[in-house]
């Protein structure tokens, strides 16, 4: 007779889950602070991001002992060559979010980052091939026609929105597979842009435009400040993304644009029509719907792990 195997539950799907909320609800929040920076141009808040980052993680990444994992990086110019890659992208992205915030379009952001998951989802099919089950097909589904719908009542081509989706939807999908760590990575990437943006901003104080110093104490304690707003939710995000499927990512992220949309309506005052309650309503309903058959998911399969007679196979369609 088989012995009955009581195995513990894997922590992965669940620290996943942890590091990848606290991101999104931080970058969900983020409008608010970069509504103080309002006055200062986004390529200027754009470059304190990636310096203050960037000496924000050295110290941290030699308090873990893996400076010789960065060197090795380092060392590979064809990993290099992909965290440039990977730089240019979420840098892209920062400097279009903060130019919309700043600019009283909270609600397109909140709009690219709703479309955001959906592009996960495609990514994920095209490239990891990761499939979804039945009803949370009919959540994609679901979701798409309220995005779609959205889009198509503001009347105009979204190019804020969908360059969000994109470029951040592009980043998830090659940090995930990169064989780098997420602390390791953050920093090569901020290094890389380091040396640009240290000119540019040399460059504004030797003519006397740079915000920092020049413009009050409040206003550089806040740009300095950027790194830990840059540095934390990306780094969750990363260590989420290593222990996530990508479709599941996806839809967490709708945690980030419901908090962005909720300042645009409710505390900026941004224009809002029944076509966005409509699509808010679809969206979240979609996002129940996934949940659901999630939670049932991994209780079927937590189930049939502990009854599970050692050596016999789990049931067939758990995540790879």
């Amino acid at each position: 007779m088989n012995p009955v195997r009581f195995s513990k539950p894997d922590p992965s799907p669940v620290s996943g889950v942890a590091f990848a909320l606290t991101a999104f609800l931080i970058w969900g929040a983020s409008p608010v602070y970069w509504k103080v920076l309002a006055d200062v141009p986004a390529l200027e808040i754009i470059s304190h991001r990636v310096v203050w980052s960037f000496f924000f993680l050295l110290p941290l990444l030699w308090w873990q002992g893996r400076w010789p994992e960065f060197i090795g990086v380092l060392k590979k110019p064809r990993t290099v060559a992909t965290l440039l890659l990977t730089a240019l992208l979420v840098a892209a992205n920062w400097l279009i979010y903060i130019w919309a915030v700043n600019h009283g379009l909270v609600l397109q952001a909140s709009l690219g980052y709703y479309i955001n998951p959906l592009v996960n989802v495609i990514l994920g099919a095209l490239f990891l091939r990761e499939r979804l089950r039945r009803f949370q097909y009919g959540a994609v589904l679901l979701a798409s026609a309220g995005v779609v719908y959205l889009t198509l009542s503001l009347g105009q081509f979204p190019w804020v929105s969908l360059t969000l989706a994109v470029t951040f939807g592009i980043y998830g999908l090659i940090r995930k597979i990169v064989a780098v760590g997420a602390l390791v990575g953050l920093l090569v990437e901020t290094a890389l842009l380091s040396l640009p943006a240290l000119i540019y901003l040399g460059a504004l104080h030797a003519v006397g435009a740079a915000a920092f110093g020049g413009a009050g104490l409040r206003i550089s304690f806040f740009l300095t400040g950027s790194a830990l707003v840059t540095a934390l939710p990306l780094l969750c995000f990363s260590l989420g993304a290593r222990r996530l499927r990508l479709a599941s990512l996806g839809f967490l992220q709708y945690v980030a644009p419901s908090c962005m949309f909720l300042l645009g309506v409710l505390v900026y005052e941004e224009p809002f029509s029944a076509a966005q309650v409509k699509t808010f309503l679809m969206i979240w309903c979609a996002l129940a719907i996934y949940s659901a058959d999630s939670i049932l998911f991994y209780r079927r399969r937590g189930c049939a792990t502990r009854l599970a007679p050692a050596g016999a196979p789990l049931a067939q369609g758990a995540p790879k």
